[in-house]
């Protein structure tokens, strides 16, 4: 039998190494930033153990994905990859916001591989659809994005940004956006939750308390994430974890107390 080799390109993964006996760690990262922007204040995590940061593609320093249509299926394609070469006793992946999506599917594709898995306000709208707020929401986003793509890309980091500090290099975030903008919306994704909830491996879904809601985000988000990730946590039996003083990036937002939330999560499945 002939081996299928690929020929994609490989993707960017930055290594933070750690000690060597505990289970490694996959942070992957959502749209419009790359892994060293997302988890920027994430190092600590490997004191404990080796922490592997994957850029998705089009995003940082890792190739742009193949026909310029960011895809979370392909995504979750580059993270089994990862997550077969990062050791043989399984791995803690974590997934924040589209890139909850590609956890999700990479986790129910190779449960033999997964030691936990945690989603960071993951955007599976399609979990919670039947809510009227969140069905409101995948409409609103259609909406919204029909009009998106129709713009600049510097128009789309005009309206994600509209004050404050920018992720750094400039030229980065703008190819960000114009890959956010030909992506295939997390929120339409059909999810595995069957084949998640039956999975044995520790769940965690963590969600922002969003006190106040920064600029930049759709009207209503905290209630739809507050439903979203609700439903998720509740369908596929995972804990359910809530960051006080963050929103939809609890991990820049509240660094600390997300760190700490992330370690004590970890640590309780060494050695299972």
């Amino acid at each position: 039998m002939t081996k299928k080799v690929s020929t994609r390109a490989p993707i960017n993964v930055t290594a933070w190494d750690g000690p060597g006996p505990a289970a490694p760690a996959i942070l992957v990262h959502g749209t419009f930033t790359w892994a060293s922007w997302a988890f920027q204040h994430q190092q600590p995590l490997a004191r404990d153990r080796r922490v592997l940061l994957p850029d998705r593609r089009g995003f940082g320093h890792s190739p742009d994905p193949d026909d310029g249509i960011s895809d979370y299926a392909a995504d979750a394609s580059d993270i089994l990859e990862l997550m077969a070469s990062a050791g043989p006793h399984g791995v803690h992946l974590l997934g924040h916001s589209y890139g909850g999506t590609v956890a999700m599917l990479a986790a129910a594709a190779r449960p033999d591989l997964v030691r936990s898995l945690t989603l960071v306000e993951p955007c599976a709208h399609t979990v919670a659809a039947s809510s009227p707020v969140v069905a409101a929401a995948i409409d609103d986003g259609r909406r919204f994005m029909a009009v998106a793509r129709d713009q600049d890309p510097s128009a789309y980091v005009e309206t994600a940004y509209p004050v404050g500090r920018r992720p750094q290099p400039a030229s980065w975030l703008l190819r960000a956006a114009r890959t956010a903008l030909n992506e295939r919306p997390c929120w339409l994704a059909e999810l595995p939750v069957p084949a998640l909830r039956e999975a044995t491996f520790a769940k965690l879904v963590v969600l922002g308390g969003w006190d106040s809601t920064p600029p930049g985000y759709r009207p209503g988000m905290a209630e739809v994430m507050r439903v979203v990730c609700t439903t998720v946590a509740s369908r596929i039996g995972a804990r359910l974890a809530e960051v006080p003083g963050a929103a939809h990036e609890p991990q820049r937002e509240e660094p600390e107390a997300f760190n700490q939330l992330v370690r004590d999560f970890w640590a309780s499945q060494e050695g299972q």
